[in-house]
């Protein structure tokens, strides 16, 4: 994997930590996500 994209995907891995991470509990258990879940959830939605 080059530099580049490493990069891209590290930034689109932490904003998605970020945005899950101000939500509520309530809005992430809408969501069916615990909060303990929002690393795996975030490697998971950018291919980790």
């Amino acid at each position: 994997m080059n530099i580049a994209r490493s990069l891209t995907n590290w930034r689109k891995y932490r904003q998605t930590v970020s945005e899950l991470g101000r939500m509520s509990d309530r809005e992430l258990n809408d969501l069916g996500i615990g909060r303990a879940e929002i690393r795996r959830v975030a490697r998971t939605a950018v291919g980790i």
